[in-house]
């Protein structure tokens, strides 16, 4: 039984036993001091030495013996509690310097604020300058949901006063205390929490309120002054790491930046150097004198892409691709598809702005096109096909890519206009009527392939645009397997070669006029030249035929020389509508009488007199039966009259050649000439 315990402080003793209690006491106070007993164990001992009689020696000595026992206990748990303090700051202070994690930072500072205070919960707000509020980011033994996502205004509430004093805020009864404006949201969720006591300490940044760090309890409680301050110093040390983290934040940012231009830079270097080296390729292949094919290769392996090159009419005469490029866009590419309006306005805003001009995106490329300009005159184009736009260097690349072809395209048009001027000064010549030296015109046609000495074979073409010239240079380009010289006489598109491949001249000649013109021409072919001393003279024959094939109506033909001759001599002068007159009175009746019936009487009398008036030649050409061809020509002397005479025969057979001609028909409004 413990000396202290109330049985033995009712027991008498004598003063030698009260000598003897003191030092039992003593003893067991140290023992007490020694285990760290609970101070209920130290309040049972002092009333059991109170409870001794006062008749008891040295009562009152034992009595403050053992509320110094007490005492003693007290210093000893505050120097404990001050060490846990110190412990929690020092271990904050370690975080700080080891970890990086701003969140899991502030989830360890306020786990060791809760359990330092012994608080039943802890939470840390952030200032948000944006909303103007507190918001939590951190909370630590909170029950409602609620808790860990509250807001509080910079104006209301526990918040208010710190914001305003900048100093820790104690109240033992925060929904019932009235010294603050009350957050009605905020009590709802305090209310659900069951909070009654609450500590809250600023987070200061520079005499700003950051945050707040808040320790709550549900029940009413009273904080020592070592518990707020230990609070506050936790508090600066999450200030501390959030400005830590907004500090590695920024240089995070600012090496991000640093990287990003650094790297940017070395991407300009890398286009400025790989500019200049195309610039140099350029150059040098155009110093080579290199062939337009391979300046568009080049160009086209520089920007990794399909390059063409167009001529004024938008014809390709130049392409390249870059090895390794997939795109057809450029393969599937023609002068008049579907995106020639909008290559037309994209090539008419590069002309005025002097720079290139993405035109169409067609097959995932797209078309970025520049005109070429030689002085004030447009030579033409170049169109870069790419899956991807171009950056600004690359850019000027390709624009400068452009300067270089219209050197080419220039020189090559100084070399052609050389040659045509050589050409045309060679069909002036032949066609001229003061003719130079006989010798020296012959030199000259050999060095085109013509031979004076052999028959030569004239054509003189009318065109609805008056480009001859340009016609001349495509057809020039073309190359075709006949041997000519070609070139713009007086408007005309005048063409000179052996009369042997007469024939081969026209084809081609009619082939490339229905492709690039349709139908917008027409022409005469000379028969037979025997020597130059006649080609004036049939020069002119043609070009008085041309007019005639205007008046005839006719278009998107070459007639030979041969068949115009009549023509030419008996209708020069007149007009279309004369020429109309005399058909409708020479054989009206005839194709009035076809249109209506759907019969062949006029072609059958044509082919009749073809046939030297010969019914059964007629019946073969036709194909037709000779009783048939009788009576269709029975037919026609009904609707005619009679017209075996001469004369009459003359004039209808005059009739029905113009009426072959295409004379029976309108003519169109867009005529040629």
């Amino acid at each position: 039984m413990s000396l202290l315990s109330p049985e033995r402080a009712r027991a008498p003793g004598s003063p030698a036993d009260a000598s003897v209690h003191a030092d039992e006491i003593a003893a067991e106070l140290l023992g007490l001091l020694h285990r760290n007993a609970p101070a209920e164990e130290f309040a049972a001992r002092l009333a059991g030495v109170e409870a001794l009689p006062d008749a008891v020696q040295r009562k009152p000595g034992l009595v403050e013996l053992v509320r110094m026992a007490m005492a003693l206990r007290n210093r000893l748990e505050v120097h404990e509690q001050r060490e846990r303090g110190m412990l929690a700051v020092i271990e904050s202070a370690q975080d700080l310097s080891s970890r990086l994690d701003l969140n899991g930072l502030l989830k360890a500072i306020v786990g060791r604020a809760r359990h330092l205070m012994g608080s039943h919960l802890c939470w840390l707000t952030i200032y948000d300058a944006a909303s103007g509020e507190f918001q939590v980011v951190v909370a630590d033994g909170a029950i409602s949901e609620r808790t860990g996502k509250m807001t509080a205004a910079r104006n209301l509430g526990v918040a208010g006063i710190v914001m305003s004093t900048r100093l820790p805020f104690f109240t033992p009864d925060y929904l019932h205390d009235n010294r603050f404006a009350h957050d009605p949201v905020l009590d709802d969720t305090f209310r659900a929490e069951g909070v009654a006591a609450l500590v809250g300490a600023p987070l200061m940044c520079d005499d700003n309120v950051i945050g707040l760090l808040f320790v709550a309890d549900r029940y009413h409680r009273t904080h020592t002054a070592i518990n707020v301050s230990i609070l506050c110093t936790l508090a600066t040390h999450a200030a501390v790491a959030i400005n830590n983290a907004k500090a590695f934040a920024e240089a995070a940012a600012a090496l991000e930046h640093a990287d990003l231009a650094r790297g940017e830079l070395e991407r300009h270097v890398r286009d400025v150097q790989g500019a200049a080296e195309a610039h140099e390729q350029l150059t040098s292949l155009l110093a080579k004198g290199a062939s337009l094919g391979a300046l568009c290769q080049s160009v086209a392996q520089l920007l990794d892409g399909s390059v063409l090159v167009l001529d004024e009419a938008c014809e390709v005469i130049g392409r390249g691709r870059a090895p390794g490029y997939a795109g057809t866009a450029a393969d599937a590419y023609a002068p008049h598809d579907a995106h020639s309006a909008a290559l037309a306005r994209a090539l008419r805003e590069s002309r005025q702005a002097g720079r290139s001009v993405v035109a169409y995106s067609t097959q995932g490329e797209l078309c970025r096109v520049i005109a070429v300009l030689g002085g004030s005159e447009v030579l033409g184009a170049v169109l870069l096909f790419r899956r991807e736009e171009l950056r600004d260097v690359s850019l000027r690349t390709f624009e400068r890519s452009s300067s270089v072809i219209g050197i080419v395209l220039l020189s090559q048009e100084r070399v052609e206009a050389g040659k045509s001027r050589e050409v045309s000064a060679l069909l002036r010549t032949l066609v001229s009527p003061r003719q130079d030296e006989p010798a020296l015109t012959r030199d000259r046609a050999e060095r085109f392939g013509l031979d004076l000495s052999q028959p030569l074979s004239l054509t003189v073409v009318e065109m609805a645009q008056p480009r001859p010239g340009f016609w001349s240079r495509r057809l020039r380009a073309g190359a075709p397997a006949w041997d000519h010289v070609t070139d713009e006489i007086d408007g005309a598109l005048v063409i000179a070669c052996a009369a042997t491949r007469a024939q081969d001249a026209v084809e081609a000649l009619s082939a490339f006029a229905r492709r690039e013109l349709g139908d917008a021409y027409r022409g005469v072919l000379s028969r037979p030249v025997r020597s130059a001393a006649e080609m004036p003279a049939v020069y002119a024959a043609l070009r008085r035929a041309l007019p005639v094939l205007g008046r005839l109506g006719m278009r998107g033909c070459i007639v030979g020389q041969n068949e115009m001759a009549l023509y030419s001599v008996l209708f020069e002068t007149h007009d279309e509508g004369s020429l109309h007159a005399f058909l409708d009175a020479t054989i009206g009746a005839l194709t009035s009488h076809d249109r209506k019936r759907g019969s062949e009487l006029t072609a059958t009398l044509l082919a009749y007199f073809d046939c030297n008036q010969n019914a059964k030649t007629t019946a073969v050409r036709m194909g037709i039966h000779v009783n048939t061809v009788r009576q269709r020509l029975a037919s026609v002397e009904e609707l005619l009259g009679h017209w075996g005479s001469a004369s009459r025969a003359l004039e209808i057979h005059m009739a029905l050649r113009l009426w072959s001609l295409g004379m029976a028909q309108p003519r169109p409004q867009d005529e040629p000439g």
